[in-house]
């Protein structure tokens, strides 16, 4: 998804400057962004002096950062009968802890320059806790509050933020996903949906938007017949395990 939206907002003139684990990921991009601006650095969100001092650089190399997106994260099957520690801390510290790093690198520049957007992405999955997602879905509530608590104190200073919650995604991260995934939608699609929020300043996105107001509506509901809805759902999707090596 971080890849198509890069395309995307180098195609509106953004200078793109990339951060991720993973070297070749990175160098391919610059391959295919050739013709445009562009840089980028090896660092884990989870680590935030490496992570500040990536972008450091990056902001050396070409100019401020004016505009954040924390994009990364990672899915792991977490649940309550077979309760995994290290798999719940791990879900968040890359999509929490690793979203707090990311603004705690840029936001002291933007605010002394009174200027700058703060970009998350969140999920659907954030409006409420779901079986066998725990990690995931509580890490994703937590970045909608940081990212609340932000918008409003950050407004007088110049500083716009927002929230992107999207539904399902194809991407790897939803591959080993089977069953009845509602409203699964192609890369490009939520990269589109993503530009567009950034570009408009929105304060919070969600798509697909019919699956968004659905969702709070069924919220409205009484916790018992939620619970009863989502066990059934539930039930629809499995987890493939991975082929033996």
């Amino acid at each position: 998804m971080g890849r198509a939206l890069s395309h995307l907002l180098a195609r509106d003139g953004y200078v793109i400057a990339a951060i991720d684990q993973r070297e070749g990921g990175l160098r391919s991009l610059a391959d295919e962004l050739q013709a445009k601006p562009f840089a980028w650095r090896v660092a884990d969100v989870t680590d935030p002096a490496g992570l500040t001092q990536a972008v450091r650089e990056l902001e050396t190399q070409l100019a401020p950062i004016d505009v954040l997106i924390a994009n990364a994260g990672i899915g792991l099957e977490t649940t309550a009968l077979d309760y995994n520690v290290e798999h719940m801390n791990r879900v968040m510290n890359v999509n929490l802890l690793g979203v707090s790093n990311s603004i705690g690198a840029v936001l002291p520049g933007m605010i002394q320059r009174r200027r700058g957007h703060l970009v998350a992405i969140s999920s659907i999955a954030s409006y409420r806790g779901l079986p066998r997602m725990l990690a995931y879905c509580a890490s994703k509530a937590g970045v909608n509050a940081i990212m609340d608590g932000l918008r409003v104190e950050l407004k007088p200073v110049g500083i716009d933020v927002t929230t992107i919650c999207p539904g399902f995604v194809r991407t790897p991260m939803t591959e080993n996903l089977e069953g009845k995934l509602e409203d699964l939608i192609d890369v490009e699609t939520a990269a589109a949906e993503i530009a567009h929020a950034i570009r408009q300043r929105l304060p919070f996105h969600a798509f697909p938007r019919w699956m968004s107001w659905k969702l709070r509506f069924f919220l409205s509901w009484p916790l018992t017949w939620q619970d009863g809805l989502i066990r059934r759902r539930m039930n629809r999707i499995n987890v493939k395990k991975p082929a033996a090596e």
